[in-house]
């Protein structure tokens, strides 16, 4: 099992035990998450979470994305009561093969921002990106007025190209999107 660590942090795939915390997570996140990613609504359930757990092992065995739970591993989670130390997810996805880039994201529980998860989730899977997976970019998308998530992509060196107009759908609508950058001699360990 890939696993990718910082002082901090853990990234490794989840696994069907993280379903209820991540269930967890979600809930407790629908305010902050909920309103930048559609899937995060009050009443995601375990089930969710298991769907979303067997279609990331499914895409990392036919090498379409390669999604990663976010843990604690500096012990720090259980005495924060953060349960069993699960903050989040990121992940690449969407690769374009025949350019070599990617996209990277990443969202955190309600009770973990801001404490360097995300900075760490890109750090780390840029490295993996360009060291493991020979991308010769990143890309980060980040819908307009995701403030938080566009900071943590500038913090973690991503450099900002354009506000693309229409670029994600959010909630059943056409939004503009941040588009930012990580380039192979930009990367660094996460924090």
């Amino acid at each position: 099992m890939t696993q990718l660590r910082s002082t901090t942090f853990l990234l490794r795939p989840l696994t069907p035990a993280d379903a209820p915390a991540m269930a967890a997570a979600v809930r407790e996140s629908r305010a902050s998450v909920g309103k930048w990613m559609s899937w995060a609504h009050a009443d995601y359930s375990e089930a969710e979470a298991l769907d979303w757990v067997a279609f990331c092992e499914a895409s990392r065995a036919d090498d379409s994305a390669h999604e990663f739970g976010i843990f604690r591993s500096d012990g720090l989670g259980a005495s924060l009561g953060l349960g069993p130390s699960f903050v989040g997810v990121a992940g690449l996805n969407q690769f374009n093969r025949v350019n070599g880039f990617c996209n990277l994201g990443y969202w955190v529980r309600a009770s973990a921002q801001r404490q360097g998860a995300a900075l760490a989730a890109i750090g780390l899977l840029a490295d993996y990106a360009f060291d493991r997976l020979a991308q010769t970019r990143v890309e980060i998308v980040v819908a307009a007025g995701n403030a938080p998530s566009l900071a943590a992509a500038r913090k973690a060196g991503a450099v900002y190209e354009c506000l693309a107009r229409n670029r994600l759908r959010l909630h059943g609508k056409a939004v503009d999107a941040h588009l930012l950058s990580l380039l192979p001699h930009a990367s660094s360990q996460g924090n």
